[in-house]
């Protein structure tokens, strides 16, 4: 009888083990999903110690990103549009949050022709001489903005002057943001002219496959240089799409120019070397 309760005791603590083992198993499977997904996020961004935000994108296909800053007035904002539609162009308009108040008919309209909404902050402050507290709310405030006005969710962030530091891009990825810089610079808002704005953009030396390129809605001489702008560019054999299409949206990582490389592309040319 002690034997047969012996077993008995024995085989509830072996179930008990058992069980006790499979939860620890299922528990560090979650823990590694959980930090695979976190890491995905966050770490996607790092380059040694330093987070950064998306200045290009590697890629071998003839395309670039055109982009405007939506943070002053909007007076030629249906001249640009018309012109985008003329060369059956999409691009990104980042707007402030009271661009978006001040325009809400252009903001409608943008979504209506299919362009991409970024978020430029509610307020323009430099985002790195602010609290946490007013960082998540610069983005969020906009969100909320247009996404009432419109139901579009954005997810694309340019910080005010191009300004960031760790925290900046920490808090756009937190808050289901890509942060987006540029790497070619109309510097329209010099107000060199029409000539200067076309040759700027055209000739630029980090114009290449993957380039972003920073223009600016509402100033002096953007509308009257797009037109010939996007005709020099089509000439080149650059095809002139949205951000939201030139960039990755996962298993990436950055390198220290702020060059968005996918991770499959690392281990084919790792393989690529080994092989050769």
């Amino acid at each position: 009888m002690f034997k047969k309760i012996h077993r008995e005791l024995k085989k509830e603590s072996c179930r008990k083990i058992g069980n006790g083992l499979l939860v620890m198993a299922l528990i560090c499977c979650l823990m590694f999903v959980s930090y695979q997904a976190t890491s995905a996020v966050i770490t996607s961004a790092t380059v040694g110690d330093r987070e950064l935000p998306i200045y290009c994108v590697d890629t071998t296909e003839k395309k670039v990103a055109l982009s405007f800053d939506a943070a002053w007035g909007a007076e030629d904002f249906p001249r640009i549009m018309d012109v985008l539609d003329k060369h059956k162009v999409k691009v990104t308009f980042f707007m402030t949050g009271g661009w978006v108040e001040d325009n809400p008919d252009c903001v409608k309209e943008l979504v209506k022709r299919g362009h991409d909404l970024g978020n430029h902050s509610e307020h323009h402050y430099d985002m790195t001489t602010i609290s946490q507290e007013e960082k998540d709310s610069e983005l969020k405030t906009v969100h909320d903005k247009v996404k009432k006005l419109t139901g579009y969710e954005m997810y694309l962030f340019r910080p005010p002057y191009g300004a960031y530091d760790n925290d900046v891009i920490k808090t756009a990825y937190a808050m289901h943001y890509y942060p987006i810089q540029w790497s070619v610079d109309s510097l329209d808002w010099k107000n060199y002219g029409v000539d200067s704005i076309i040759t700027t953009v055209c000739n630029h030396k980090a114009l290449a496959p993957g380039a972003i390129i920073l223009c600016h809605n509402g100033a002096k001489y953007t509308a009257d240089a797009l037109d010939a702008m996007l005709t020099n560019l089509e000439e080149q054999g650059y095809k002139i799409v949205p951000i939201s299409k030139l960039i990755m949206k996962k298993n990436y990582h950055m390198d220290a120019t702020g060059k968005q490389i996918a991770d499959d592309a690392e281990k084919q040319k790792t393989t690529e070397a080994v092989i050769h």
